[in-house]
């Protein structure tokens, strides 16, 4: 007689609207659903829509459900349905749509006491989320997104102002500080950010879960678990892996309607991925640099200028992921990039815009360096392929994760010149990564990627005795 597996627990995921910060929640939530936990992912209809097109190649649990948390629009008809998340969103609606997101509370409520999970995984800014579980009865704990390192810094400078800082190795320049103060300081909703955050923390229940490994954040998640007075316990690296056993014959059917229905919701400018696989099949081994900024930044004309110049001259074969918003009067790739350049690097390059298979691109042979601007899941996602990283950070917590990357060996950041990118350094970089110190970098990520790889079901053992043990009141 067979035996049927019995539920772990059933928990309720409440991402902020960001795809950097959806992403790893999807993912945490695919594996605990091959733990026998039922999760349900609860956002608005515009990101749970991303979550389908993104999935498509690695079939859907039945343990997994999504929840439509629907903000209410009649209160900010600036802010229509599909600007319900940060993806595309205009910088001047930033705070319009935390203050919604605030106000999504009462809807929230509702959905806790139809469903009655045991367990509410909440994100880093919304404090309201812990207090309406706790008020139903129900455990809440925070999960971060972000890695340690820069976390330490966050948390010792709100908490020991006055004592030095003490990880030097990951300190970043006073003009980069003022970058960092200004955002942990503004203000949402008569709430600082840096506020929301520490009422968050506080409020979780007997730990804190983040997305890193021990093996390469070790130090910085035992202080952060010293100064907080609460356990920081790791998840893994969490970043996206195609599944090894896909019954292609059985699935393809499934497979291919929705690659159908995400090309049909993705725009025009999506790159063929058989296009992109041909065209780095066709380059010599580690001869390619992949440069990507997120799917979320907008790079400035300045810097657009200065990467293209600093890529052309570098000499080096590309594929540039190029993405731009609210520009007033560009709107295409050839306007928004320097004049005459895709004529010059027609032969050695590749641009594109829109989503492009990014994890597969960077353990492909033919990648020798990844210009990144060290979000964290991009960083995570390089060190596991083994791709050396080229870094060019840009805000908030990507300086922090640029000292890390340099610090454990995995790559070379691009120094700037009073707080301004050169094209000479970034071309500079770029020819010291590939040309020069690429296959000892490589190495180093590689034997990263595997000591990771190692700590991986470990890290995820621990997660799962402790999600256990939570959902069920011990």
């Amino acid at each position: 007689m067979e035996t049927k597996t019995l539920q772990k627990g059933r928990i309720l995921m409440l991402p902020w609207l960001a795809q950097g910060h959806i992403l790893p929640y999807f993912e945490l939530a695919n594996r605990l659903s091959h733990q026998n936990f039922q999760i349900y992912i609860c956002s608005t209809p515009i990101n749970l829509k991303f979550i389908r097109q993104k999935s498509y190649c690695k079939l859907i649990s039945s343990s997994i459900q999504f929840i439509d948390l629907q903000l209410p629009s009649s209160l900010f008809p600036e802010l229509p349905p599909q600007h319900h998340t940060t993806k595309d969103l205009p910088p001047h609606l930033y705070s319009t749509l935390m203050t919604a997101f605030d106000a999504a509370k009462p809807a929230f409520r509702e959905i806790l006491k139809a469903l009655k999970p045991d367990l509410v995984i909440y994100d880093l800014i919304q404090p309201w989320t812990p207090e309406v579980a706790f008020e139903l009865n129900i455990e809440a704990i925070m999960f971060l997104t972000c890695g340690a390192a820069s976390l330490c810094f966050l948390l010792h400078y709100s908490k020991c102002p006055d004592m030095e800082f003490p990880f030097q190795e990951i300190s970043i320049p006073e003009t980069e500080f003022s970058q960092f103060n200004q955002f942990i300081n503004s203000s949402v909703n008569g709430m600082m950010n840096k506020d929301r955050y520490l009422e968050c923390q506080a409020r979780s229940s007997n730990m804190v879960l983040i997305k890193t490994s021990r093996e390469i954040e070790a130090k910085y998640v035992d202080y952060l678990t010293l100064i907080l007075g609460k356990q920081m316990v790791p998840v893994g690296f969490l970043v996206h892996q195609e599944p090894e056993n896909i019954d292609h014959d059985h699935d393809q059917g499934r497979i291919q309607d929705f690659v159908s229905s995400e090309a049909k919701l993705n725009t025009s400018h999506d790159h063929d991925h058989t296009e992109i696989m041909d065209w780095l099949s066709k380059k010599e081994p580690s001869s390619v640099v992949y440069v990507s900024f997120g799917s979320e930044y907008s790079l400035t004309e300045e810097e657009m200028e200065e990467i293209a110049h600093g890529i052309e001259l570098s000499q080096v074969n590309f594929i540039w992921v190029v993405r731009f918003r609210n520009r007033d009067h560009k709107s295409t790739i050839d306007e928004a990039l320097p004049g005459g350049f895709q004529e010059r690097v027609s032969e050695r390059s590749l641009i594109v815009e829109g989503w492009v298979p990014q994890a597969e691109i960077l353990k492909h042979p033919s990648i020798g360096g990844f210009v990144s601007h060290c979000g964290w899941g991009s960083t995570l996602e390089a060190i596991m392929s083994g791709a050396p990283i080229i870094a060019i950070p840009m805000l908030v917590d990507q300086p922090f994760n640029a000292k890390l990357v340099v610090h454990i060996g995995a790559g070379v950041a691009v120094p700037r010149e009073n707080g301004k990118l050169k094209r000479a350094e970034i071309a500079r970089v770029i020819k010291q990564v590939v040309l020069q110190q690429g296959k000892q970098m490589r190495r180093k990520a590689n034997e990263l990627s595997r000591k990771m790889r190692d700590k991986m079901d470990e890290e995820m053992d621990v997660v799962v005795d402790k999600l256990v043990k939570l959902c069920s009141g011990i």
